[in-house]
């Protein structure tokens, strides 16, 4: 992306700048000693790693599968092993998994929405609840929206307060889980309609822009893995965004100076966070 308009350009001090800078470098953190590794041993390299399950849950999934296997897992003292087979069966038998974790109250938030586990060749291996994803640390693939004005603001979405995660934070114009059946391509045009009301010839104009890969454990809900495509989207001066599917209760427009100071007052989902810094830093230079 061209930077804004030099116009109005946004100067940021040294001490900020470094500050959003440290932020990025620790988008991706490793998963806590305690935590229980799951191996595949299946896809481009067998035996690798593909999940982080979080001690809170360990206990419980010790005593169901040994009461009751599921086909295809299995799990130690010190690993949990899920073995290849067709992606339909395995598919099935990690739905019993997450299922059984559901009843035992250990995954709340459930959205009859699926995710697809997809290697770095781009093979599709299995299909789960997106909720399940974020209890067994799948990494999962989601995209951002950063909509910015030609006067240099940038428009931000409040998380409604019935959101399961991070409800009343600051996200960006739009983002949204990637889903089994979607390209980020799809996906980001349809999040920007159904949460910003962006229509179709605007959306049009999105500009892919990079990609963060954030992992990060969350206490008591397991550990996050996830991809963020990153698009930028020009705004007309005179366009104000609507929501639509009820996942945001109100905009703001704000200047990059104001929107590094939410960040650095933790206002963000972690996420827009990280997203919304890269802008900034893209777009700024030291006062």
């Amino acid at each position: 992306m061209q930077k804004l308009n030099n116009k109005y350009s946004t100067k940021l001090t040294p001490s900020t700048i470094a500050a959003l800078e440290e932020l990025l470098q620790n988008t991706a953190r490793p998963a806590p000693p305690d935590y229980l590794p799951i191996h595949f041993l299946g896809g481009s390299t067998a035996g690798q790693i593909i999940g982080q399950l979080c001690p809170d849950f360990t206990g419980y999934l010790q005593d169901s599968l040994a009461k009751n296997p599921i086909p295809h897992i299995e799990i130690g003292y010190d690993r949990l092993t899920i073995h290849s087979t067709r992606p339909v069966t395995l598919s099935e038998s990690l739905s019993k998994m997450a299922d059984r974790m559901r009843q035992g109250g250990l995954i709340p938030g459930w959205r009859n929405e699926d995710f697809a586990w997809i290697d770095q060749n781009g093979h599709e291996y299995f299909r789960l609840e997106r909720s399940a994803f974020r209890a067994f640390g799948f990494r999962s693939m989601a995209t951002h929206i950063n909509g910015y004005t030609k006067s240099g603001n940038l428009w931000l979405g409040r998380r409604s307060e019935t959101k399961s995660t991070d409800p009343g934070r600051l996200d960006n114009l739009a983002a949204g889980g990637i889903g089994a059946d979607e390209t980020p391509w799809i996906n980001a045009r349809r999040e920007l309609w159904e949460e910003a009301g962006v229509p179709a010839q605007i959306s049009d104009q999105i500009e892919p822009v990079g990609r963060i890969h954030m992992r990060r454990p969350i206490q008591g809900r397991g550990f996050h893995d996830e991809q963020l495509y990153i698009y930028d989207l020009e705004l007309a001066d005179n366009f104000i965004p609507t929501n639509h599917d009820g996942e945001v209760s109100g905009f703001i427009e704000i200047s990059l100076s104001e929107a590094a100071a939410r960040i650095l007052a933790d206002e963000f989902t972690s996420d827009a966070a990280f997203v919304t810094a890269d802008f900034i830093l893209r777009n700024t230079s030291a006062d």
